[in-house]
């Protein structure tokens, strides 16, 4: 048995030369380790070969990346393991546990390298890749030798052609090993991949952030470049002491008074949270008419009891400059908070049982019970507080308070609420000015969760609401009340309030404060570090706002082009100053086109429609996915290749294949939908236990994405 004693980080950086000296060896005798040039005269120092690549580098206060074979990991890497690893190098982050890195302070620069498609079947077998195509990449001498690593033997597995959905794990329980990198070595790997055994020494697996209990998984780039506002000791403290909800530290929040007009749902965001549409977002004739047969052929038309508010057209709601009083919040519309409770009645639908309405300042404008049209067949008094003695006396109809909200609602009102869309459903009335609370104040992991309203009037209003919950019921007014005082709150706080602003922030603000090296304190005027995003489309927008420099591209050539010039600048310095920047940030996308996980939801986290490719195509043969494997990695050496010394780099896939877990999602979605108005033996889905245990293996085959990491 061998000794458990604990190696000093010296023996381990020992270990670590010994095998990169049998690999050298062994790469030698297959005639594949290129030569490495000869130091130039004014090379005084002495050099040697460290890490991969066979650059020659200093001994003394080169940075390398060292991890330790003996060491065990306890958990999965997790992309915000990699983000605080780049931290850690760049900026004032804490030293990663997972990799030991030597003299960090000489790592200059970092290139982050989002390349989705990628998979770890691809690696095992599972996923094929038959020889690839000619591509048109043309491969450029590579500054680097390729070191291939390792005796580990990757089984390669045959694999039948790929379907347009993820193939269940063979594993259903997770080893500590799992957590382990895998060392990289070409001869084990397919030919489309072999190159990266040149470029680096592991392949490690690094879980998508996201929740296996719900079945969601979060966006991949919101993990990476969001980080958490660091805490001081005091804080940390007093939150422990906090159950619940803990309250937002805004001591140093600088408050932006915005108007209410700001805060109005979009056309988009009220499709993606399942709004039904009023009839102005159509102002095209072919949109309004395909509208009018999608809500007639839901049942959600005016034949069908719908009420749709007066409003002819958006413009309508426009309040010249000349009659808003200055300062004002609520820039001369009329905002109106509602919040509606319900029961379960005949056919398994929900009714509207009260409805309230409380105005800006405060006042109630309607409470009123209300008896729905069919018979209840569940009160739902834990949560609506409703009775069936309440009810009794009760002669308020559904068409009454229609008729009360069409008179009432102009196209100056905004109806305020927390997820609106379904007392709107209640109400069966459409209007197209909407704030929803549950929109705004995003949840900490992002969508698509959401808070719920006694959660988010715990931080941010620290008030308790709905203390009957799951015995009298909730209150209708007070829930009214705390979205109108969140409401307000946002308004006077700003756009960021009760975002991930609060308690994160971009990974560019967090390296901003870090002076570049050698330039001494940013008190004493020196510049922060500076950073660049280079993507498809217009990056510019979302995250690209708080970038010092945005490059977009339509291809992926035109990112590798990108990261060039943003890690060493133009040379006429016209746009990116010379030296470039030392974080850059890039993705890559057409190898996720090709295989169908290209997601274009806005909040760009996994919720594909169908597990189809694009534009309804087959899925790609071994040989098409191979060819665009192929061309990835040689684009994912090239940039390697270019990059300066010292120059920390950082590739990961973000999730693994999503299709079975949304294609899951979409067929839990419809039957729910169903289930609330038709009979079991009508349903064109059915849910059962073994579809939801399906869709719990799925989210977790869809969290398994990999990444690589290296030092040039």
């Amino acid at each position: 048995m061998g000794s458990t004693r604990k190696r000093k980080h010296a023996q381990i950086v020992r270990d670590a030369e010994d095998q990169r000296t049998e690999n050298t060896a062994s790469l030698e005798a297959q005639g594949l380790l290129q030569e490495v040039p000869e130091a130039k005269e004014d090379d005084t120092d002495t050099w040697t070969v460290v890490g991969k690549g066979g650059k020659r580098r200093k001994t003394d206060n080169y940075p390398a990346l060292i991890y330790a074979e003996s060491y065990k990991q306890q958990s999965s890497l997790k992309i915000d393991d990699l983000q605080k690893l780049v931290l850690y190098c760049l900026a004032d982050g804490s030293p990663p546990q997972w990799i030991s890195v030597r003299h960090h302070f000489g790592i200059k620069k970092a290139v982050v390298f989002f390349v989705p498609g990628l998979e770890k079947g691809m690696f095992d077998g599972s996923v094929a890749l038959d020889a690839p195509e000619e591509t048109g990449h043309r491969e450029e001498p590579s500054k680097e030798t390729d070191i291939l690593a390792g005796e580990t033997v990757l089984h390669n597995v045959p694999s039948s052609i790929a379907v347009p959905q993820a193939k269940p794990s063979t594993q259903n329980s997770t080893s500590p090993d799992d957590y382990l990198p895998v060392r990289l070595a070409a001869n084990e790997l397919p030919p489309p991949l072999k190159p990266l055994a040149g470029c680096f020494e592991h392949l490690w697996p690094v879980k998508a952030p996201g929740d296996d209990r719900d079945a969601k998984v979060f966006s991949p780039l919101h993990a990476m470049l969001n980080a958490h506002i660091p805490k001081s000791q005091e804080h940390k403290k007093a939150d422990k002491a906090i159950r619940g909800a803990k309250p937002v530290n805004g001591q140093h929040w600088q408050n932006k008074r915005t108007p209410i007009t700001s805060f109005i749902c979009s056309k988009e965001e009220l499709q993606d949270n399942d709004y039904v549409l009023h009839p102005a977002w159509f102002q095209n004739a072919k949109e309004s008419a395909a509208e009018v047969t999608r809500r007639e052929d839901a049942k959600q038309a005016t034949d069908h009891g719908w009420v749709d508010t007066k409003v002819e057209r958006l413009g309508l709601a426009d309040v010249s400059s000349q009659e808003i009083e200055k300062g004002s919040l609520t820039a001369g519309r009329k905002p109106l908070t509602m919040d509606c409770e319900m029961c379960k009645v005949e056919g398994g639908t929900m009714a509207l049982t009260r409805i309230s309405i409380v105005e800006w300042d405060g006042r109630v404008i309607m409470d009123e019970l209300v008896k729905p049209d069919k018979p209840i067949i569940d009160y739902l008094t834990q949560f609506s507080g409703i009775t069936a003695e309440k009810l009794g006396p009760v002669t308020t109809n559904l068409a009454t308070v229609q008729r009360f909200l069409f008179d009432t609602l102009t196209p100056q009102s905004i109806l305020i609420g927390h997820s609106l869309n379904s007392d709107l459903e209640a109400l069966q009335v459409t209007h197209p000015f909407i704030i929803d609370t549950s929109i705004l104040y995003q949840h900490p992991r992002g969508p698509p969760m959401k808070s719920s309203l006694k959660w988010l009037a715990q931080k941010y209003l620290g008030r308790e609401i709905q203390k009957g919950h799951g015995t009298l019921g909730h209150d209708s007014i007070e829930d009214a009340h705390a979205c109108l005082d969140l409401i307000k709150m946002k308004c006077e706080k700003g756009p960021d309030w009760g975002t991930s602003a609060v308690h994160t922030e971009t990974i560019f603000k967090r390296l901003a404060r870090t002076p570049r090296s050698g330039s001494g304190s940013l008190a004493e005027g020196a510049q922060g570090k500076t950073g660049a995003i280079v993507d498809h489309g217009t990056p510019e927008k979302n995250y690209g706002q708080m970038a010092t420099f945005t490059i977009g591209c339509n291809t992926d050539d035109e990112i590798v082009e990108g990261i060039k010039r943003a890690v060493s600048g133009d040379l006429d310095g016209a746009f990116i100053p010379g030296g470039g920047v030392e974080f850059t940030w890039a993705r890559m996308r057409e190898l996720e086109t090709l295989r169908g996980w290209k997601n274009n939801h806005r909040y760009d986290h996994i919720q594909m429609a169908d597990s189809s490719t694009p534009n309804g195509n087959v899925e790609p043969t071994p040989s098409e996915l191979a060819t665009t494997v192929a061309s990835t990695v040689s684009l994912i050496r090239q940039v390697r290749a270019s990059l300066p010394p010292c120059t920390l780099l950082v590739v990961y896939s973000g999730t693994g294949d999503p299709r079975d877990l949304a294609r899951l999602q979409q067929m839990q979605k419809t039957f729910k939908k169903e289930y609330k108005v038709k009979k079991w033996d009508q349903l064109s889905v059915k849910w059962t236990d073994t579809e939801e245990q399906a869709m719990k293996q799925a989210c977790k085959q869809a969290r398994q994405g990999l990444g690589f990491v290296t030092i040039t």
